[in-house]
């Protein structure tokens, strides 16, 4: 089945069909009353991917190959001259003490996990085709600085640009689709009216669950999702996770190639840290690479789910869902001087990444202005504070009260296919009552 108001091409930029709902009287005629976690009535994007187009400044979309390298050489260099600042200097001679160089030794994973985010970010711009203007010199560039953080870029690049085109959609996307209630009451073996009564200890279950998320999610869905694609995605329709068709983006045939070059340069990778560490010590390694990786990790994760989960976003089913309202389902949030200095901006121009990812980082700035004057109220900032304690506040509430997506309660007709975000420990809005259909089911 084909996704609906998907955008199409016109002279390269994308079009759409969009719903004339210009007021909350014309929404609510339509699909009743929708109510976001925050208790807000959310109104529908009508705007187009064409006025946003318009509306950016021509040189926004200009990529500079010298000024993205100059990138790279900030955050190589930085990386590198913190491991050498550390390797000279903290050691038994420098630093006799075992806890002081311990904490040293954090510290350093620390700093160079920074800079190995930096790095994946611009993997990603090269992955996007905003690094340069030559697609093949992206691939290259992306090629070498994902493979040097053990990501399969040409497979993580299929997989990454189907969430792009189905971002917010409960069906098709493939990154952070959040739970619907059934799903979360199957999870536990409970109805989906009990549900929103049952409480686990949620502070233990989180801490756990954010644990397992923060350290292992990344590599298990480079795995299950890329290593396993076509065999994952088989077994989501066997269950019900979706019914919809595979999109047409998923790997296919003609991508086996770059797989294979994919999987020979993780294979050199791994070649040179077996030589590190069987040459200076399995211990020396995993303080040298293992733990700024873990830290790497942990940014990429946290980062992304905030990106995506919010009380005031929205998911959609299929029959509701368009290209502007998906790129609309996420947020912006500041993140202090390490937001802009060493993950190129990524945290506050998330919203413009969804719409148009192949303007720069260096440009997302000033193309953000432009767009928020198209998007209006429906752009989306976190304006509670700033820097890495708001940033793991806001991560920590918003994993607790995210819990499922389902329908606002005063939803009508393909209003109840525009999900929100409800939870069983009584923040916010509380979850819709639930009534007894023919047959003994259950439904709002």
């Amino acid at each position: 089945m084909a996704i609906k108001d998907e955008p199409k091409q016109a002279n390269g930029i994308p079009t759409e069909n969009t719903y004339p709902l210009d007021s909350l009287e014309a929404q609510r005629a339509k699909y009743g009353k929708l109510i976001d976690l925050n208790g807000d009535e959310f109104l529908l994007p009508t705007y187009t991917i064409k006025d946003v187009y318009t509306a950016i400044p021509k040189h926004c979309f200009e990529r500079n190959v010298w000024k993205s390298l100059s990138y790279v050489v900030q955050d190589v260099a930085g990386a590198a001259l913190t491991f050498y600042v550390f390797h000279k200097f903290v050691t038994p001679e420098s630093v006799p003490s075992y806890p002081v160089r311990f904490a040293l030794w954090t510290l350093y994973g620390f700093i160079n996990g920074l800079f190995g985010l930096g790095i994946w970010v611009l993997a990603h711009e090269c992955g996007h085709h905003a690094f340069s203007t030559s697609k093949v010199f992206d691939d290259i560039m992306g090629l070498i600085l994902h493979s040097s953080l053990l990501v399969p870029y040409f497979s993580w690049r299929v997989s990454h640009r189907n969430h792009h085109k189905a971002i917010g959609n409960m069906a098709t996307d493939t990154s952070f689709v959040p739970v619907t209630r059934l799903s979360y009451a199957q999870r536990f073996g409970k109805t989906i009216e009990s549900i929103a009564e049952y409480s686990e200890d949620s502070p233990i279950y989180t801490f756990f669950y954010l644990l397992f998320h923060q350290l292992l999610d990344w590599p298990v869905y480079m795995f299950i999702m890329i290593g396993m694609g076509e065999t994952w995605f088989e077994k989501q329709v066997k269950m019900g996770r979706t019914k919809e068709k595979r999109n047409e983006d998923a790997t296919l045939p003609r991508d086996a190639k770059f797989i294979v070059i994919t999987d020979i340069a993780l294979m050199v990778t791994l070649s040179v840290l077996y030589w590190i560490g069987s040459t200076y010590g399995w211990w020396n390694l995993a303080v040298w690479y293992g733990v700024p990786y873990l830290w790497t990790n942990h940014w990429l994760m946290s980062l992304t789910f905030l990106h995506h989960s919010d009380p005031s976003l929205p998911h959609y089913n299929p029959s509701t869902w368009t290209f502007t309202r998906g790129a609309a389902t996420t947020i912006d949030r500041d993140f202090g001087i390490f937001g802009g200095l060493l993950f190129h901006n990524i945290m506050d121009t998330h919203v413009l990444h969804h719409h148009i990812s192949t303007i720069p980082h260096y440009h997302a700035m000033e193309a953000t202005a432009a767009l928020r004057k198209v998007m209006g109220v429906h752009y989306k900032s976190d304006d509670s504070g700033r820097g890495i304690w708001n940033f793991m506040v806001n991560y920590w509430k918003n994993a607790t009260s995210c819990t499922w997506v389902e329908p606002s309660e005063g939803a009508v007709g393909e209003g109840k296919d525009i999900l929100f975000y409800r939870n069983r420990i009584g923040v916010g809005v509380p979850p819709a009552a639930v009534i007894k259909v023919k047959g003994g089911e259950e439904g709002f």
